[in-house]
């Protein structure tokens, strides 16, 4: 199963069929995924299953219907236990982005994370999840694919917001902070903080 946000309204990649209460059911093979981005959008439907039988091609076929973006980033900590954020279009956010031509995820992430903040001292952790969320660029869906890596630092220096990236802050938050600036994150970054 596969989960792919648009916006804080979920699409569940399935192979198990299951009754109607809080989504509605879409066949992946004949879906139309504009239509079925647009009823979310719109709010005509909290959340949208998409069934394949096998669960082993539920990806794959979907991304058929849709380009991918394969973006790194991470969820950075200091020795004090505070996490890294920044803030963009009027949302928290953690640091991430697309990957360059033959550059790692790892590599990535690393250089994602210190281009948006101007952090520094970064040390790679393991591969925390992956997340997924559609977005539009020029006119067209795209869906992308994050791989989040826990990083840490000890970084104490100036932060150097990316603002030709959108960034107005990067702020390091306190671990009773987090509940309330993930009430104003996005669906896919909470999961992060779900375990």
């Amino acid at each position: 199963m596969y989960e792919v946000f648009v916006n804080d309204h979920p699409i569940v990649l399935t192979n198990i069929i299951t009754k109607e209460l809080k989504h509605k059911l879409f066949l992946l093979e004949s879906v139309d995924l504009e239509e079925v981005i647009r009823q979310l959008n719109k709010g005509e439907i909290p959340a949208a299953h998409l069934y394949h039988p096998d669960a082993g091609q539920l990806f794959e076929k979907f991304c058929r219907k849709i380009p991918v973006v394969v973006a790194a980033g991470g969820l950075v900590s200091n020795p004090a236990g505070e996490v890294l954020f920044i803030f963009r279009n009027g949302k928290w956010d953690l640091p991430k982005g697309k990957l360059e031509k033959k550059e790692s995820v790892e590599e990535a992430a690393i250089r994602e994370v210190e281009e948006e903040t101007g952090i520094r001292k970064l040390k790679l952790g393991p591969l925390l999840n992956k997340t997924y969320h559609i977005f539009r660029r020029n006119g067209e869906y795209r869906l992308k694919e994050t791989y989040w890596f826990s990083m840490s630092s000890t970084f104490t220096g100036k932060f150097r917001p990316q603002c030709e990236e959108g960034i107005e802050k990067v702020e390091w938050k306190k671990v009773s902070e987090i509940p309330l600036v993930l009430g104003n994150s996005y669906a896919n970054i909470r999961t992060l903080f779900a375990n």
